[in-house]
C-alpha cells in the first residue's frame, strides 16, 4: 500500500461532535460574593506572575534577584493544588518592578527594573519556554546608551501588530519611546510622547478595542493615546479629577504620584484606578477624536488604590486592591480588596469584599487564570486564588472556534473569533504588566476527565473585542498526550469557548528508534498495526515518510490513513 503526500484540513464538519450543553458555572461557585482558596505554598516568596501559552504560571521570586519558578495545574486543572517547579533557569540580571510581556510566539520579554539600581537597568532579556533558556537582547547603543539612559520600572505593552512598545524612564531624548519586534529581533525608536511629556514613569496603559493605547500623563490631568496606524501619540481629553496619590507636603511632583490599575471593561470603556481614592472612567471615541472622561466612583473608608493591582474577572467586575496612607508605593497594612461593578449605573459601584484568611504582607499582584479565577500573591510564599461570584460570563464575551487544521509538523492551526478576549486581564501600573489577552487551548480527556493544555504560538493579533473578525493561532499538543477523544476549548482571560470534539491524530514513523511510543508526533508508533489498534473509530493515522514490510488485515473500524511530508510505503 502506498499513501501519497497530502495535507488534509479539518473544517467545520470536524466540529460536529459538539457537546450539547455548556453551563457557565464552576462547580460550587457562589453566585454573589467571591471566595478565597489557599494555594499550596511556593518554595519562594512570589511577586510578578505571568501566564504562559501552555497554561503554566511563570512566577518571579519577590525582591531584586534572578529567580523564577513555575506553577502547573494538577491533572484536573486546579492551580490551588498544582505543582511548583524550580526548573526555570535564572535570568542574567537581577531585577524587580520591571516590564514584562508574553510575546505572540509564546516567549517572554523582560526589561529594566526599579531595583536593585534603577539607573543601571538598560538591559533586556527573552525567555524561551520551549528551549528553557534566557537570551540577552539589549537595545543598540545608537538607540539607548546605558551610560546615560535607563529603563527603570517602565511601562510596556504588546501592540496589536505584535511589537513591544515601551516608555523608558530615562530615554535618549525627552518623550522618547522604543519598539522591539520579536519576529525579527529588531529595536527601533518609537513615536515621541504627546503633550510635551518627558516620560511615562509611574503611568499605566490600557489597550482599547480600536487597537490604540490610552494613558494619563504623570501627576497631571492630561491624557494621550497611541494610534498604531499612525505610529503616533496624540493628545486626548482632560481628566476631570486628579487621580494621582500626592506627596506628603501636598505637591503634585516628585517621587510620589502613584495610580492604581487601569483596565478596559467589556463595554469598551476604561476603569482608571485613582491613587487618591477617586477613580476615573474613559469612553473611547473609536477614532482620533478625543474620548470622554468622567468622574468614577469614590472608594469607601478613605481607601486609596495607589500602586495597586487589579484584575478583570469573568463576571464583568474588576477585583482590585487598596489601602490607607499610601505614598510612594508604600501603604498601611492590611490591603483591602474591592470589586468594581460597571453594570450598576452610569458610574458603577465599588463594594469591599472579604480579604484572604491570612494577611499577605506585601503589595499584592494578580493574574487571571485560565479556569476563570484570579491568582493573588503579595511577596509571600502563601498565595491565594479568588473565585469570583456571579453573574456568569455573557455569551458575547466568549471566544468561538471556526476551524482547526492539522499541519505537517504535528501542530494545529485554529481559526476563530474573540480569541484574545474583551480585556487585557490584569494590571499593576508601570511596575508589572501581566496581560493575558491571547488564546490558550485546553483539552479534557473524555474518558478520564483529565485536563491538558496545548502550547499556543503565532497569534495573529493581541487585539481585544474584535467581534466577528477572524483570528488565528497555532498550537502544539503535549508530546505525552494520551490517545483518545477530547473536548477542546479555546480560552481568553479565563472565559472559554463552547467545546468541540478533538479526536487528535495517531502518528506512525517506521524510522523511529526511541523506546517510548504513545502515538504522538514526538513519540510515534513504529508499526502501522500499532496505529490501527490505537486510532479511534473515524480517526486519522499520520504516516511519516518511510517504508515498512509489515502486513495487516485487521481494518475493523473506519479511519483515514495519510502520509505527511513525503511518501510512505507499507507491505512491500
Amino acid at each position: 500500500m502506498q499513501v501519497q503526500n497530502q495535507r488534509t484540513v479539518l473544517k467545520r464538519s470536524w466540529l460536529a461532535g459538539l457537546l450539547v450543553i455548556w453551563v457557565w458555572l464552576w462547580p460550587g461557585l457562589p453566585l454573589a460574593a467571591g471566595t478565597w482558596v489557599a494555594v499550596t505554598n511556593a518554595p519562594y516568596n512570589i511577586g510578578v506572575m505571568l501566564l504562559l501559552s501552555d497554561g503554566t504560571i511563570m512566577c518571579k521570586a519577590a525582591a531584586a534577584n534572578t529567580t523564577w519558578i513555575s506553577l502547573l495545574p494538577d491533572d484536573y486543572g486546579s492551580y490551588a493544588t498544582g505543582t511548583w517547579s524550580t526548573n526555570i533557569p535564572p535570568m542574567f540580571h537581577a531585577r524587580s518592578d520591571f516590564a514584562s510581556d508574553v510575546l505572540p510566539d509564546g516567549r517572554v520579554f523582560v526589561a529594566g527594573g526599579e531595583h536593585p539600581d534603577k539607573t543601571n537597568t538598560a538591559n533586556a532579556e527573552i525567555y524561551d519556554p520551549v528551549a528553557n533558556n534566557w537570551t540577552e537582547i539589549d537595545p543598540p547603543l545608537a538607540l539607548f546608551d546605558p551610560a546615560t539612559n535607563y529603563f527603570s520600572d517602565m511601562i510596556s505593552i504588546v501592540t496589536t501588530f505584535g511589537a513591544v512598545l515601551m516608555a523608558p524612564v530615562k530615554p535618549s531624548q525627552d518623550g522618547g519611546t522604543l519598539l522591539y519586534f520579536p519576529q525579527t529581533g529588531v529595536w527601533a525608536n518609537g513615536p515621541t510622547l504627546a503633550n510635551g511629556e518627558s516620560n511615562q514613569d509611574e503611568c499605566g496603559w490600557s489597550l482599547l478595542p480600536d487597537g490604540s493605547v490610552i494613558t494619563v500623563d504623570k501627576c497631571s490631568v492630561r491624557s494621550q493615546r497611541y494610534i498604531p496606524a499612525l505610529n503616533q501619540w496624540i493628545p486626548d481629553g482632560r481628566v476631570p479629577v486628579f487621580i494621582w496619590n500626592q506627596n506628603p507636603n501636598g505637591t503634585n511632583t516628585g517621587p510620589g504620584c502613584e495610580v492604581g490599575p487601569i483596565l478596559t471593561l467589556p463595554n469598551g470603556n476604561v476603569f482608571y484606578g485613582g491613587g487618591t481614592g477617586t477613580n476615573a472612567l474613559y469612553a473611547p471615541s473609536g477614532n482620533t477624536n478625543h474620548g470622554q472622561w468622567t468622574v468614577g466612583p469614590v472608594l469607601p473608608n478613605a481607601l486609596q488604590s495607589s500602586d495597586c493591582p487589579g484584575a478583570m474577572m469573568v463576571n464583568g467586575k474588576v477585583l482590585f486592591a487598596a489601602s490607607t496612607n499610601c505614598y510612594n508605593g508604600g501603604c498601611d497594612r492590611p490591603y483591602h480588596y474591592l470589586e468594581y461593578d460597571p453594570s450598576n449605573g452610569p458610574v458603577g459601584s465599588v463594594t469591599e469584599v472579604s480579604e484572604p484568611p491570612t494577611e499577605l504582607p506585601g503589595a499584592p499582584h494578580m493574574l487571571d487564570l485560565p479556569d476563570g479565577t484570579v491568582l493573588v500573591s503579595a511577596g509571600d510564599s502563601q498565595t491565594y486564588i479568588y473565585q469570583p461570584g456571579g453573574p456568569s460570563p455573557q455569551a458575547a464575551w466568549k471566544p468561538s472556534i471556526q476551524s482547526i487544521s492539522e499541519n505537517a509538523d504535528g501542530s494545529y492551526s485554529l481559526v476563530g473569533t474573540g480569541l484574545n478576549g474583551v480585556t487585557e486581564g490584569t494590571k499593576f501600573g508601570d511596575d508589572a504588566q501581566m496581560a493575558s489577552n491571547y488564546p490558550l487551548v485546553r483539552m479534557t480527556n473524555n474518558a478520564s476527565g483529565k485536563i491538558y493544555y496545548a502550547r499556543t504560538y503565532n497569534w495573529s493579533s493581541t487585539a481585544i473585542q474584535t467581534g466577528s473578525t477572524p483570528e488565528s493561532t497555532d498550537f502544539m499538543v503535549p508530546p505525552d498526550l494520551p490517545s483518545g477523544s477530547y473536548s477542546l476549548v479555546v480560552v481568553a482571560n479565563g472565559i472559554a469557548s463552547d467545546p468541540v470534539s478533538f479526536p487528535g491524530s495517531v502518528w506512525v514513523d517506521f524510522n523511529y528508534t526511541g523506546a517510548l511510543q504513545n502515538g504522538m508526533f514526538t513519540f510515534p508508533y513504529k508499526l502501522l498495526a500499532s496505529g490501527i489498534s490505537a486510532v479511534l473509530s473515524g480517526g486519522v493515522i499520520n504516516l511519516k515518510p518511510g517504508s515498512s514490510t509489515e502486513t495487516f488485515t485487521n481494518l475493523n473500524k473506519p479511519m483515514e490513513i495519510r502520509s505527511v511530508g513525503g511518501t510512505a510505503t507499507v507491505g512491500r
